[in-house]
């Protein structure tokens, strides 16, 4: 009996209409457009402005348009797995919100924390429920409303972040496609260096954690740089040796987004050209959770069966690691 695997099926994405522009930014903090492309390769990135809205109002959206291409009824997804770390709210999930939304009764959900390697980790999670024979439809969303915890008053990281959202479908395959491999890795004395100061147990919301703007994404931006440049090389060549794989045998690597010199020393530790790169952080700047599958997504038509993609990201915790997968299928099918 061939092995079963848990192939991608389909993707969605979405983003939000408004750009902020390096020259916006310039109006708003000490900074000007060539540092910000020069230090990070971003341009533009979007932002969910709409009064009301939230992270699940992007995840909505890239999913639904996952429904349509499977023609499938969201009484048949049986899971939904939300990677995410600006949540609608702190409880319920805000994969609980999305099934309701989306109408999927019949699935149950749950919200996955693990910063930018977020996708990376929900995805190996619902792999392992395909791989099992537990279930035949699982839904994986990367989604992110970074602007609601962007300090636009610190010019280190809000010229980062941007919103958006990305999925996937889940379901079994036989015939050498899907994930095949993954290496994921934590490292919780990364805290110090990048998060959220206020708003937890640890040091609930106040007058004074509000007045000290603690609620806002902290980032010591050396740091996290000097560890994203390792950790997502090193796993990413890691999971290439392992797995006998050359710089030849890869169609694509899909690095997170997060900054253009991070995902340059990674190709180059794999030994890829630019060519074989997914790069669209000056588009969109750092989305989190849903840079991977947005860029999926958004090179859906390029892709072939049987390519052999190699997914890395690097997130707060810390967090990094690299997936290795065969794709499914072929766009025109």
């Amino acid at each position: 009996m061939s092995k079963v695997t848990a192939a991608i099926t389909a993707v969605g994405g979405y983003v939000p209409e408004y750009r902020l522009t390096n020259k916006e930014l310039e109006t708003m903090v000490d900074t000007n457009d060539e540092w910000i492309r020069t230090r990070t390769g971003i341009e533009e990135r979007r932002i969910l402005k709409d009064p009301g809205k939230a992270s699940s109002d992007m995840a909505v959206p890239a999913i639904e348009a996952i429904l349509r291409k499977k023609n499938l009824d969201p009484k048949e997804i049986e899971c939904i797995i939300c990677a995410t770390v600006t949540p609608d709210l702190v409880f319920p999930a805000t994969a609980n919100i999305i099934s309701a939304k989306i109408g999927a009764t019949n699935s149950w959900s749950f919200d996955l924390n693990a910063a930018c390697s977020g996708f990376l980790f929900a995805l190996t999670t619902g792999a392992s429920f395909i791989e099992s024979g537990r279930y035949k439809n699982v839904l994986v969303v990367g989604v992110d409303k970074m602007s609601a915890i962007v300090d636009y008053t610190d010019r280190n990281t809000c010229i980062l972040f941007g919103d958006a959202a990305g999925a996937v479908l889940l379901e079994p395959a036989t015939d050498g496609t899907g994930v095949l491999d993954s290496i994921l890795k934590t490292d919780g004395k990364g805290c110090e260096f990048l998060h959220m100061k206020a708003g937890g147990s640890l040091k609930p919301a106040s007058i004074e954690t509000v007045a000290a703007r603690e609620h806002y994404a902290y980032q010591e931006g050396k740091a996290v740089f000097k560890f994203a440049v390792v950790g997502m090389a090193d796993a990413s060549a890691e999971i290439m040796e392992r797995n006998n794989l050359t710089a030849d045998d890869i169609a694509w690597l899909v690095p997170h987004q997060a900054n253009l010199r991070i995902i340059d020393a990674t190709a180059n530790r794999m030994g890829l050209p630019k060519e074989k790169v997914m790069i669209n952080i000056q588009r969109y700047g750092n989305t989190t959770a849903a840079t991977i599958p947005f860029c999926l997504w958004e090179w859906e038509c390029q892709l072939k069966k049987g390519d052999n993609i190699v997914l890395a990201a690097f997130g707060g915790g810390f967090t990094w690691g690299a997936t290795w997968l065969k794709w499914s299928y072929d766009t025109n099918e």
